[in-house]
This record gives C-alpha cells, sequence and structure tokens, in this order.
C-alpha cells in the first residue's frame, strides 16, 4: 500500500472514530473518579449500589454510618458522565425523577456543589460523604474508590 492510500485510510479510521464516539476515554467511568472519605473503609463498588445511595434507597453504609452522597452542578460534563455511567440516565432524567420525590414528600435529592474542590472538600470534611471528581481534579485528602 502506497504511502498516501495509508494516509487516507488512517484519516478516515480517526473520523470514523470520532464520530462513533471512540476518540475519548474507553468508557464514560474514565472521565470521573468516585471519592469517600479517607476513614471510609469501601474500596470499591457496583454502580447500581452506588446509585441506590444517590436517590437515597440506602441510606447508611455498612458499618451503619449515614451515607451523605454530593452531586456537582447538572450542567457539569462529569455531572452527566457520572449519570450515565452509574444511573444509566441522563442528568435531566435523574432530576426528574427527584422532583417526583419532592412534590411527592419522599426526599430531597443530594446537595448539588458548583466545582471539583468543592465536592473534595466536603467528602473530606464528612465521614459518610461519597461524591465524584472529574478524573484530574486533586482528591488529595479523600479516598478513591473503583467502581465495578
Amino acid at each position: 500500500m502506497n504511502t498516501i492510500k495509508k494516509f487516507t485510510l488512517t484519516v478516515c479510521l480517526v473520523l470514523l472514530g470520532s464520530l462513533l464516539g471512540l476518540s475519548g476515554p474507553a468508557n464514560a467511568a474514565e472521565s470521573f473518579k468516585l471519592i469517600v472519605n479517607s476513614g471510609n473503609p469501601v474500596a470499591s463498588m457496583d454502580a447500581k449500589d452506588v446509585a441506590k445511595l444517590f436517590i437515597k434507597r440506602v441510606s447508611t453504609w455498612d458499618d451503619g454510618t449515614s451515607a451523605d452522597p454530593v452531586d456537582q452542578a447538572p450542567d457539569s460534563a462529569v455531572r452527566e458522565a457520572f449519570s450515565e455511567t452509574v444511573h444509566g440516565r441522563s442528568v435531566t432524567a435523574v432530576k426528574s425523577y427527584w422532583q417526583k420525590q419532592i412534590f411527592s414528600g419522599r426526599g430531597v435529592p443530594p446537595p448539588e456543589l458548583s466545582s471539583d474542590a468543592a465536592v473534595v472538600d466536603f467528602v473530606k470534611k464528612n465521614r459518610g460523604a461519597i461524591g465524584y471528581v472529574s478524573a484530574g481534579a486533586d482528591v488529595s485528602g479523600v479516598k478513591v474508590i473503583t467502581l465495578r
């Protein structure tokens, strides 16, 4: 194969990968870190269990500590990646779920913080906290756990 044909094929494959969403992380979970307080013994969690904490179907950790999930701003890319990966739904769908819960008096959503630094600070100060931050965020003082 000559050089021009190889170049053309390479460009076509790169463009096709971009159109199919293959040029970014292998999956959305790679675009955020799941974090807990450094005193939390958990090292990894299934996505379904994380979702239960964030929609407050489960309100405590296994040791009885109150679970305190914290979300990012609704318009943030990290929130969209987290919602799609953990809830299997868009941010809008999750917010709609919470509107129904609020209207029926069954609960309130986790607080929404405006930045990775604010989430890290919240998690650092609250033993039962769980949150998520951008993949490149400074997570000093908290523990990153694996999402299974």
